[in-house]
Order: C-alpha cells, then sequence, then structure tokens
C-alpha cells in the first residue's frame, strides 16, 4: 500500500515538475506522459521536490475519478429480474426477426448464388463444379486402390469364428484403421490435387463443400461401424440388436449431413455477401437439426436404453436410470444446447457470431450426448480388464464388486474432467485462465477452480480406498477360509497385521483427504479457512483437557497396535473377557465369544492380554488305561496315528509336529494315566484332536485295549465263583459296594 501512494506521489510529481512553477495557475494546463517504470529512488527523489498542496491537491483528483468509477460501474450494474428481461426482449427481437425475414429465404439464397456466379462467371461455376467432381473421383480412386492393396491384411485381421472380445475389438479395430487410413489418403489426394488445379479463391469454396459436406459425414460413418457394427452382429461392441443398430447408424450419418450442410450454407452465404440479417436460414437449418436429434432419440429410445445399460451383470439401480433416461437426456441436450445458440444470436456479437459459424455448439452437443455412452464404455472396459476374484465365498464376490465400482467411479470423474475440457476448448475456453482470472471471471474461476479441487481429491480418496480395499480383502478372505474349518471353540488363527490395521488407515486416509481437499475447496470459493483451523486447534486442546480417558484410550491402542498384541481374528484373552477379535477402532475393540455375545472394551483398561491365537499351539490329551496295559503298545499305537496323520492330505497341513506319546503322566485310582500331544497352526487343533481321539479309539479296539473306567471290587474270603453266591450275598456284595462309591464321591 505504502509503495503503491509512493508511486502515486511520484507521478503527480513528474506532472508538477514538467511545467514550470512560474506558470502553475488557474489559467494554464498541460499534458504529460507519466512514466511507469520509476525505481524506488526516483520515487523518494520525486517525492522530496513536492510540496504539501501539489499532493493533497491530486490525490483529491484521484480520489475523485475512483468514486466515479465506481459510481458508473454501479449504474451499470442491474439487478438480476431487469437483466433477465432484457434478455428475453433480445430473444423476441430476434425470432421475431426470423419471421419477418422468412419470405426472405429464397430471394437471399438466390442473391447468394447470383454473387457466386458473378465472382467466378456461368462458365467459371460449371469449371469450378467440374473441377471439384474430377478432384473427388481421383481421391475416392485413390482410396480404393489403397483399400485393395490392404485387402489381404484385412482379411488376415479377423474371421467369423473369431467372435470373442478381444476378437472383436482388434477386427474392428483394423477395419476402423483401414478406413481412417484410406480417408487420409483421400484427403492427401484432393489436397494435393486441388492446390494444383484451383486458384486460392476457388479453394476458398470447395474446401467448406468438401469439408462439411463429404469429410465430416464419411469420418461419422466410420466411427459408427466401428461402435455399431450394423453388418457384422457378432463383432457389436455395445448391447444393441440389429434393427436399432441399423437405424442409429443410417440416421447418423444423415444427422452429419443435415449438420454439414447448415455449417456448409451459412459459411457459403457469408462469403457471398448474404448476412444473417437478410435471412435466417441458419436458424430453420439448426431447428431442423435439432428436431432431427429429438426424433432420433425417441423413436430409438428402446435401442439407446439396451445400449446404455450395456451386459455387465453387476449394474446397479443408478446404471438403470441413466439406461432409461437417456433418451429424454438427448432430447433435453439438443433443445437446451438450441436455446444457448438462440441466446447468444440474439446477442448480436460480431465475434461470438464468427465462433458459431464454426459449429461449436454442435461439437458441445456431441460430447453431452456420449458422456452416457463413455460411462457404458467404462463400465464394459472395467468387467473385462479388471483382473479375476480372488479366492472364493461372500467376501470375495463383496471386495470384487466394490473394487469393479471404484473403478467405475474414477472412470466416471475422469471422464466428466475429459469433456469439459473438451467443450471448453471448442469455445475457446481457457479453463486454466478463468480458475486465476481477476474481478471480470471472479465467480466462474472460484467455481471452476473449485470443481477441479473436489474431483482431484475425489479420485485420489478413490485411489487409495482401492488401494487398501483390494488388500484387505485378500487379506480377510485367506482369513475366512481359515476359520470355516476351526472347531467354534476359539482359539482359530487371526488374519493378519495388514488386515488389523488397513481398516483404520483406510478412515484415517479418507478423513485427512477430505479435510485437506474440503479446506482448499472452500478457499478456492474465497472463504477464509483461517477461523477454520484456529477453531479446529481450540476443539483439539479441549478434546485433550476434558476427554483425558478418550485419549488415553487412543494412545492405548497405538501402542498396542504397534506391539501387535492381537489381529483381527484373534481369540484372546482380556482380564478373564474371552473372545475373537471381531473388530477395532481408534477407541476400543470388540471380542465375540464363540457362543455369541459381543464384547467392547475400550484399550485404556486393558491391563492384561492373552493371545491363545498366535503362531503355534500345543495340544496334550490323556488317555486312561487299565493297569495291566503295556505303555510301549500305546506308544507305538500313538506314533502309527501320528504318521497316517501327517501323510494324510486333509490333515497333513495343520500339523506343525506331529501326535506322539509321552509316556505315563500319572496313576489314579482306576488306572494310568497315558499323555500324548502335537503341535498345530492356530485353529487347526480342534479338527485334529477330534480326529486323533477317532483314531485312538479304533485302533485301541483293534488291539484290545480298553479305556479305563471307575470300578468297586468285593472281594468275599472262601468264594472262588461268583455264581455260586446266594440272593443273600450278592446282596450284602452290593450294598458293600454302593457304600463305596458313596464314600469316594463324597469323602469324610
Amino acid at each position: 500500500m505504502f509503495h503503491s501512494i509512493r508511486l502515486l506521489l511520484a507521478m503527480v510529481s513528474v506532472l508538477l515538475l514538467a511545467v514550470p512553477l512560474h506558470a502553475q495557475d488557474s489559467s494554464t494546463t498541460s499534458t504529460v506522459t507519466i512514466p511507469e517504470d520509476l525505481t524506488p529512488e526516483q520515487v523518494d527523489d520525486l517525492v522530496a521536490r513536492m510540496s504539501d498542496d501539489q499532493v493533497r491537491a491530486i490525490l483529491l483528483e484521484r480520489l475523485d475519478a475512483v468514486a466515479e468509477k465506481h459510481a458508473k460501474a454501479n449504474e451499470d450494474h442491474e439487478d438480476p429480474l431487469t437483466e433477465i428481461n432484457e434478455i428475453w426482449a433480445e430473444m423476441v427481437t430476434s425470432w421475431t426477426q426470423v419471421l419477418t425475414t422468412l419470405p426472405n429465404i429464397v430471394s437471399a439464397q438466390v442473391k447468394a448464388f447470383d454473387n457466386f456466379s458473378t465472382t467466378f462467371g456461368s462458365s467459371g461455376v460449371l469449371k469450378l463444379l467440374g473441377l471439384i467432381l474430377m478432384v473427388l473421383v481421383a481421391g475416392y480412386v485413390a482410396e480404393k486402390l489403397f483399400s485393395l492393396l490392404t485387402r489381404k491384411w484385412h482379411e488376415h485381421a479377423g474371421g467369423e469364428d473369431d467372435a470373442d472380445l478381444w476378437g472383436a475389438v482388434r477386427y474392428l479395430f483394423r477395419r476402423f484403421c483401414r478406413e481412417i487410413a484410406g480417408l487420409v489418403v483421400f484427403y492427401v489426394v484432393i489436397r494435393a490435387l486441388g492446390r494444383g488445379l484451383l486458384t486460392t479463391e476457388q479453394i476458398t469454396f470447395a474446401a467448406p463443400f468438401v469439408f462439411y459436406l463429404i469429410w465430416i459425414p464419411r469420418l461419422g460413418a466410420a466411427a459408427s461401424r466401428f461402435i455399431l457394427a450394423p453388418n457384422k452382429p457378432h463383432y457389436r461392441l455395445v448391447n444393441i440388436d440389429d434393427h436399432w443398430a441399423k437405424y442409429l447408424h443410417r440416421n447418423l450419418i444423415g444427422l452429419l449431413i443435415l449438420v454439414g450442410l447448415t455449417l456448409f450454407v451459412v459459411r457459403f452465404n457469408a462469403l457471398n455477401g448474404v448476412t444473417p440479417a437478410d435471412t435466417r436460414i441458419g436458424f430453420w437449418l439448426n431447428a431442423a437439426i435439432h428436431i432431427y436429434i429429438g426424433v432420433i432419440a425417441w423413436t430409438a429410445r428402446e435401442g439407446l436404453s439396451q445400449m446404455m445399460l450395456g451386459t455387465d451383470p453387476d449394474h446397479t439401480k443408478f446404471d438403470e436410470e441413466v439406461a432409461h433416461y437417456y433418451p429424454y437426456f438427448a432430447i433435453g441436450v439438443s433443445a437446451v444446447i438450441w436455446f444457448l445458440v438462440e441466446f447468444l444470436i440474439a446477442q448480436r456479437d460480431p465475434t461470438t457470431i464468427a465462433l458459431l459459424s464454426k459449429g461449436p455448439h454442435f461439437t458441445t452437443m456431441f460430447w453431452l450426448l456420449i458422456a452416457p455412452a463413455l460411462d457404458t464404455l467404462i463400465r464394459g472396459l472395467v468387467r473385462h480388464l479388471q483382473p479375476p476374484m480372488s479366492g472364493e465365498g461372500p467376501l470375495a464376490e463383496k471386495a470384487y464388486r466394490s473394487t469393479k465400482r471404484s473403478y467405475i467411479r474414477i472412470g466416471r470423474v475422469l471422464a466428466g474432467l475429459f469433456v469439459v475440457f473438451m467443450i471448453a476448448r471448442v469455445w475457446h475456453l481457457d479453463l486454466r485462465h478463468v480458475a486465476s482470472a481477476g474481478i471480470g471471471a471472479e465467480v466462474g474461476g472460484a467455481i471452476i477452480e473449485f470443481l477441479l479441487i473436489i474431483a482431484v481429491g475425489y479420485i485420489l480418496n478413490e485411489i487409495v480406498s482401492l488401494w487398501i480395499n483390494r488388500r484387505l480383502a485378500k487379506e480377510q478372505t485367506a482369513a475366512e477360509e481359515l476359520d470355516e474349518e476351526a472347531g467354534g471353540e476359539g482359539g482359530g488363527a487371526g488374519g493378519s497385521r495388514l488386515a488389523t490395521v488397513l481398516p483404520l488407515l483406510r478412515i484415517t486416509a479418507q478423513a485427512t483427504i477430505t479435510v485437506i481437499f474440503g479446506l482448499l475447496a472452500l478457499g478456492a470459493l474465497g472463504i477464509n479457512i483461517t477461523p477454520l483451523l484456529a477453531g479446529a486447534g481450540v476443539l483439539g486442546l479441549a478434546i485433550g483437557f476434558g476427554a483425558q480417558k478418550l485419549v488415553a484410550d487412543i494412545v492405548g491402542g497405538i501402542f498396542f497396535l504397534i506391539d501387535d498384541a492381537f489381529r483381527v481374528g484373534e481369540y484372546v484373552d482380556v482380564g478373564g473377557t474371552m473372545g475373537t477379535v471381531e473388530k477395532i477402532s481408534i477407541r476400543s475393540m470388540q471380542l465375540r465369544h464363540h457362543r455369541g455375545p459381543v464384547h467392547t472394551i475400550p484399550y485404556g483398561e486393558i491391563q492384561k492380554l492373552t493371545n491363545f491365537s498366535r503362531d503355534w499351539v500345543i495340544m496334550k490329551l490323556k488317555f486312561t488305561v487299565p493297569f495291566d496295559t503295556d505303555p510301549n503298545k500305546v506308544k507305538k499305537i500313538f506314533k502309527k496315528i501320528g504318521a497316517e496323520m501327517m501323510a494324510d492330505e486333509t490333515h497333513k497341513d495343520g500339523f506343525l509336529q506331529p501326535f506322539k506319546s509321552q509316556g505315563v503322566f500319572d496313576f489314579d485310582d482306576v488306572g494310568m494315566i497315558i499323555r500324548g500331544k502335537f503341535m498345530a497352526l492356530p485353529g487347526k487343533q480342534f479338527t485334529l484332536r477330534k480326529e486323533i481321539f477317532n483314531r485312538v479309539k479304533a485302533e485301541f479296539n483293534a488291539n484290545g485295549i480298553d479305556f479305563a473306567r471307575r470300578e468297586v471290587r468285593v472281594a468275599i474270603p472262601g468264594l472262588e465263583e461268583a455264581e455260586s453266591l446266594t440272593e443273600e450275598q450278592k446282596a450284602a456284595a452290593g450294598a458293600a459296594a454302593a457304600d463305596a462309591v458313596n464314600k469316594a464321591q463324597n469323602p469324610a
């Protein structure tokens, strides 16, 4: 600010010093050119030589000029309602002119042809038409010769049996390239011959005719054949039946011819002295184009909906709605573009009218109409280019669909940005300049910059989420396959460390991206984000002081994750509360007991945590056999069972060490306790234990070994056979046995 004042004072000084001091009175005036590139030293020198009255007078003059400028700007600024009324009045005036000049259309065109004939003469016109025809025939012959020379290459590109997706793409793409190459040959030949045979003035009329009425329709026909393949249904890339494919192909060519005719007629009239004020034939031709688009969209709405929906089985309700309403969208776009063109013409700006003569509105309409088709193309490409589903089961299917939708959303944003930039390009709008423009484009520039920031943030968020979700789905699918074989008693193997940390990382990354790009977007709109940052700091400080328990929980959880104390899917014991880690957040963890209850435990309350699912598990099994059993025989049986299970394809992957005997562990009242053990992967031990029990029982039965059972023996002296007991003796023996059992179960 100070520097600006100094420059102003310097310019005033130059003005004053340029006039002799004795001549500076009210009757003397002088015009002086004030230099703009003054150095600070010059400014200081000039200011030092000025008086206070001189500075005051010049400052008052400058302030009055600024005030007058602002007052004029305020007078020029009208309220929105007045502006709308003026715009409508201009539109009505323009349409009134259309009606008043309607009788002049024929006479104006006759005038244009008369001027054209006058320019070249009758013989000159016939000569020009003959030369154009000769050049076109030569170009067409050259194109056909090129097609004959490349026919073998095209026939080799694909056969009738090569109708899979990539075969169809290769065939259609090579055919399209061959057609484009033929059109390039056609263009090169007619350009070379035209420049050699036609004068510059003749080329001025011939070039628009060839470009608008021949080149554009033929180029559009080649693109339509590539997409719709009207005569090659087995190669067709879009989901549309033969009837609608042929209908759209024919009418798209007709539409391009009508567009080319409109542009050529407008250009021809301008070259021959017929202005838009003389005739509004462009209005009627342009209206015919938009009516034609509406007729095509309404008639072929079934085929267009088929094409927009595609064949992806995972389409969403949004995709169905877009496909259903696309024909109506096309009609609406056509109507809006027509109204926009009429509005611009009503402004009577020569620069704008000259720009419209080049057809940017047709290009805009093309990109707007093709935008939903680009969405269908994106969905088709994602469907065929996405890697196949990793793993099986509902988790893998859900992850596959989620990944597909992320790819589609990213593609949609990129396609939207591409369409916006292409439309801006045809209207000669530099979005970067608008986004950084000054007062004149402040609102538009702010909105464009806001949308660009939001789009970049959204794409970045989707990319981060896509990467994390793919890794998380892979980890969770592996954990799910492992849990299917768990015995349902807890202690199963958990997921990887990534499966535990990635959900928290995803939430953190999404929140960070949202906050950063949200603040940047608000800043682009001119909103001061400094108070928001200050408020966030105050809020964080308040949380730090007022929620110490929450901070303790969060900090505790961070250190538990750093220590890798638990993972999602692991079976843990937290202060007597046992369960499988089902979900973690930044504040707490959720444990699900194997019977169903879910326990939520804040990290700050965890004093000790026991993990039953980390790395390996040793399972020890006890078997009670009679005292007369040979321990070595049991040892051999256990060794045999361990060797068989290690060789079994079903169970061998669960073992880390085979099942083996540990010998006699203890004695009790009924027999010997023999113990065996094995080491297994977490979660596999229960399945292996069940199988070992079954095999041990079968082997004991095969080798005549019984499991010991609790029994009471009554010895009666003098009796060698139980059959010789009397009924009284049997009753006494039973009573004695019952008494012994009661004493054993209820010792004094």
